[in-house]
């Protein structure tokens, strides 16, 4: 009975940390918003191993993200909207002790891949950590910031997936092919960042976080957008129409097109009335973007695997 009673005691001090606040703090659905990569990644890949990147799926999105969105918030104590949450509750210590439990756990499962997953797992955790962490707070350079983010959640990303897919962990993965999808991935990813902080510029500038879309403005973010975008699309259409067909590079376009029209549409009117860069246009925006990609991704894949 004693020691019942001992393990009952010692259990509920760690349940406590994932009280309600803690778990709307780690975001969990706001991983659905970084999953196109995974889905490129795997759309690329020759062959895939389903057990080990299905590991990698929860490893990225259940634990990974979650912990890096908790730490973030954590650091922030935002008190106005930020992705997937139009009124955060306090962060406590609650969510710092839960992002280290997760970060944890996420490390722990990538043991049962490689020791090459696991260091780019802890890496990814590092970097995330320096962004946010008021030691290092990579988040206050604006243009810093943004290469460090589209750089992991776009290639770094892609390269992991890939790899993890492929089980090839050496320095040979590294190709042409392989480069161009690294530069696709961070283009897309570089060119609609700057758009989940547009709503942001009060809050962050108060902070000292000098933001990219910050500097550019939020005309010149539009603008910038566009042009990544539009890199991004140059380069999809080398890779698709020369490793592939000239079919692929259409379904691309086809599927991102609502994407386009929404981008436009939303830059029309926040040039007439800058107030509609608001959080209601950004999640908009990051939801359709994400979506169009999955299922972009999910059809190349179909069409590369099929036969």
């Amino acid at each position: 009975m004693a020691e019942t009673l001992s393990t009952s005691q010692a259990t509920r001090p760690f349940l406590g940390i994932f009280d309600r606040d803690t778990i709307v703090l780690l975001r969990i659905p706001f991983s659905f918003f970084l999953m196109p990569i995974y889905v490129f990644g795997l759309s690329q890949a020759a062959v895939i191993d389903v057990l080990h990147t299905t590991i990698l799926f929860f490893i990225l999105h259940l634990f990974i993200y979650p912990g890096s969105n908790a730490y973030n918030s954590y650091m922030d104590q935002d008190e106005g909207s930020i992705g997937g949450l139009a009124r955060p509750p306090k962060a406590t210590r609650n969510l710092y002790r839960a992002s280290m439990i997760m970060d944890s756990m996420g490390l722990a499962l990538s043991l049962l891949i490689s020791l090459q997953l696991f260091a780019m797992i802890a890496l990814y955790i590092a970097v995330s950590k320096a962004y946010s962490w008021h030691g290092i707070r990579l988040k206050k350079y604006g243009i810093l910031a943004w290469l460090v983010v589209v750089v992991f959640q776009g290639a770094f990303t892609f390269m992991m997936v890939n790899m993890t897919a492929l089980g090839n962990f050496t320095a040979g993965w590294f190709n042409t092919p392989h480069l161009l999808c690294m530069a696709i991935a961070t283009l897309l990813i570089g060119a609609f960042y700057p758009l989940t902080q547009i709503f942001q510029h009060d809050e962050d500038s108060a902070r000292g976080d000098i933001t990219i879309s910050y500097r550019l403005g939020v005309i010149g973010t539009f603008v910038f957008t566009a042009l990544l975008f539009l890199a991004g699309n140059a380069v999809a259409f080398y890779y698709f129409t020369t490793l592939y067909t000239f079919q692929q590079f259409v379904i691309f376009n086809s599927c991102l097109l609502p994407v386009t029209l929404y981008f436009l549409y939303w830059f029309a009117i926040t040039i007439k009335d800058k107030s509609k860069t608001d959080f209601a246009h950004a999640a908009r925006m990051t939801l359709l973007s994400s979506c169009c990609m999955i299922v972009c991704f999910s059809a190349l894949l179909y069409i590369n695997h099929s036969g």
